[in-house]
């Protein structure tokens, strides 16, 4: 009978954790078999991080970046089977393994002879594993199996000891025969081929902005949900959607706004179950004789363009009216001047903006009442309340947010790079200029750690203020996410003059070519200025005009590269590898089937950002800093079974089932 006594005998405050810990190490020997197992690990190589940023809704092109690990699989691939696979060959095992469950479902049509089948997976399966245990030997076992399919985990663990002297080839040969007869062998060539694509990259950090621009927002989250490692970096277009989902209505009817002037609507209603029937209601109802031709959307579909223009005028009349409400209640932000609506002249058609009266080239509204143009009409109300239930009854929306937020963050560490989505909010001289946070006046890190507690808190609550938070994120001239001192939305839609079009970047963006800039951000945020590297998305590198991607400092990189169609159809993945930072650019990807077909890639131009003198280990790294923390607390533990402090148990065995 086990002892179930209480593990330490006098308690005292210090015990209390070590007691969980003891729960897994319940005696010294366990204790110390943990600590020589993390000594080992962290000499291993660094694992591989990944950062891609504004995906903006690419789905298929993300996908195939994630499936072909930013082009570093290939060059693993073809250097370790040169001169032992042909061209054909060669192409044909990179197909699978970048499109592991598409390629074995195209053999399940073709191979219909088991005997075809085996010879196809004896000849598949031993590359496949001589690659995997390439892979595997730069993790420790325990994390390495982690990612094994539960239900062929042991298989697999048999299979990467094979062949071997004892073990010769009848031996995968007797394996494979079960599998065929039983129908399994493709299947374990297709979980394979997942394996290796999870191995290829511990990390994937996506650098914030998954929706709008691109066709399915809803498809990239639900793909990065996948991951067997992925951490987000929060961007505006992500906590617009956050807003919308959690029922903010002003970031409801932004969503509405660009998903409708993009013509997004998949990821609205077959993505997310949210029909737009009220909101086309309402075009054709009120809006019925407005023409709304500077709201024609940017491609076509089965709607008329002209209904889908006036759903979106309709969706952003809402939404200045609804800002201009939130922004009466947030005075503490001073954007009195962004209120817009009580500033047309209605009999002139005109608008005075910033003290400069402009024509206004789109004079219909018939929802606005000059005498209270914030105020929205039944109408409006009507369609807002049944979008409104739509977005807050979305599941898969809902938990995708929640996921979001769950593996998310403002800022990350990782391997001497600060990463973070769009800027630090400073003055002209560098001063870290501050936002009233619950409030208290924060600036630099403190602003970005408090914003994470607000996020979060809205997910769970959904009070007002936060939510008000979340616009203000979107498209607040103090927020880190956005570095602008307006969204020109209302005068790009309303007005010709492009010279109100004008929205002013932070002076962020011109210091980050300075060094001594780069090492005061790098400081804030705990960063060494030797070797330290600023890491940002949100703003796209003009790459067809040259632009260079890394600064003039060296200190700071931008990896927006457009990667979304809409931008300019590139896109840029920093790789994190053990010798040396590298920054892969991508170019326009046709389609999954293209490359399953044809074995059509994207072969990233590749560049060297920066090599360390020695490669870098674990230790390291952010995860040997997790190590050595977990070191320390082995060393208490142990401390406290050798001075009798906490009681010792016996280890139970992991393995139940009759040994074989």
């Amino acid at each position: 009978m086990p002892n179930i006594s209480l593990s330490f005998k006098r308690p005292k405050a210090d015990l209390a954790m070590l007691e969980l810990l003891a729960l897994e190490y319940p005696n010294v020997d366990a204790a110390i078999a943990e600590t020589a197992r993390l000594a080992a690990v962290q000499t291993l190589p660094k694992s591989a991080v990944h950062v891609i940023s504004d995906i903006h809704g690419e789905d298929k092109k993300l996908q195939h970046v994630i499936n072909n690990a930013s082009g570093t699989l290939r060059p693993v691939v073809e250097e370790m089977f040169a001169g032992r696979m042909n061209a054909q060959e060669m192409a044909e095992f990179l197909k699978l393994t970048f499109y592991p469950a598409e390629v074995t479902a195209r053999l399940r049509q073709t191979l219909t002879h088991p005997e075809d089948v085996l010879a196809y997976a004896t000849r598949t399966l031993q590359p496949q594993l001589e690659l995997l245990r390439y892979l595997v030997s730069n993790y420790s076992l325990r994390l390495a199996t982690r990612l094994f399919p539960a239900e062929y985990s042991e298989l697999l663990l048999e299979l990467l000891h094979s062949p071997s002297t004892e073990r010769g080839p009848e031996f995968i040969g007797a394996m494979l025969e079960e599998l065929v007869k039983r129908g399994r062998a493709l299947h374990l060539i297709h979980l394979v081929g997942r394996l290796i694509r999870n191995l290829a990259v511990d990390e994937l950090i996506i650098g914030g902005d998954c929706w709008d621009r691109g066709p399915r927002g809803d498809k990239v989250v639900e793909y990065l949900r996948l991951q067997p490692n992925v951490e987000f970096i929060w961007g505006n277009h992500d906590v617009l959607w956050m807003g919308a989902a959690l029922g903010h209505e002003a970031l409801i009817c932004t969503v509405l706004r660009v998903s409708l002037r993009y013509r997004r609507i998949g990821q609205l209603d077959e993505g997310y179950s949210i029909p737009l029937t009220p909101l086309e209601h309402l075009a054709r109802t009120v809006y019925a004789d407005d023409p709304a031709q500077y709201f024609m959307p940017k491609s076509n579909g089965m709607r008329p363009n002209d209904v889908v223009a006036r759903m979106q005028k309709a969706a952003a009349i809402m939404q200045f009216k609804l800002e201009g409400q939130l922004l009466e209640r947030n005075p503490q932000w001073n954007l009195e001047h962004r209120r817009l609506l009580h500033r047309i002249d209605h009999s002139r058609g005109t608008i005075e903006i910033d003290g400069i009266t402009y024509d206004l080239r789109d004079k219909l509204f018939p929802t606005i009442d000059p005498a209270d143009p914030y105020r929205l009409t039944a109408e409006e109300l009507s369609c807002l309340a049944v979008m409104k239930h739509s977005f807050l009854s979305s599941q898969k929306l809902q938990q995708q947010i929640r996921f979001m937020v769950g593996h998310g963050s403002m800022y990350l560490r990782r391997d001497e790079c600060l990463i973070f989505h769009g800027c630090v909010p400073v003055d002209a001289t560098g001063t870290f200029l501050p936002l009233s946070v619950d409030g208290q006046l924060l600036a630099g890190r403190e602003l970005f750690e408090s914003i994470e507690t607000i996020v979060r808190r809205a997910v769970v609550n959904a009070a007002e203020p936060d939510l008000d938070f979340l616009w203000y994120l979107w498209s607040g001239p103090r927020s880190p996410l956005f570095g602008k001192d307006r969204i020109a939305t209302f005068e790009r839609d309303f007005i010709q003059d492009k010279n109100s079009h004008r929205e002013t970047k932070d002076p962020y963006f011109t210091l980050i070519h300075e060094v001594e800039f780069c090492d005061k951000v790098l400081a804030e945020f705990g960063m060494s200025s030797e070797g330290g590297l600023i890491v940002n998305g949100h703003v796209p590198v003009k790459v067809e005009k040259g632009e260079s991607p890394l600064k003039r400092s060296g200190k700071a990189i931008t990896i927006d590269g457009a990667f979304s169609e809409a931008y300019g159809d590139y896109g840029y993945t920093l790789v994190l590898e053990p010798n040396r930072i590298v920054l892969a650019e991508h170019h326009h990807f046709e389609s999954v089937d293209a490359a399953v077909r044809d074995g059509i890639d994207i072969v990233p131009n590749v560049k060297e950002i920066k090599v360390f003198d020695k490669p870098r280990s674990q230790r390291d790294t952010e995860r040997g800093q997790r190590i050595r923390y977990r070191l320390e607390m082995l060393e208490r533990l142990i401390e406290a079974y050798q001075t009798n402090r906490l009681h010792e148990h016996a280890k139970r065995s992991s393995f139940n089932s009759i040994p074989s």
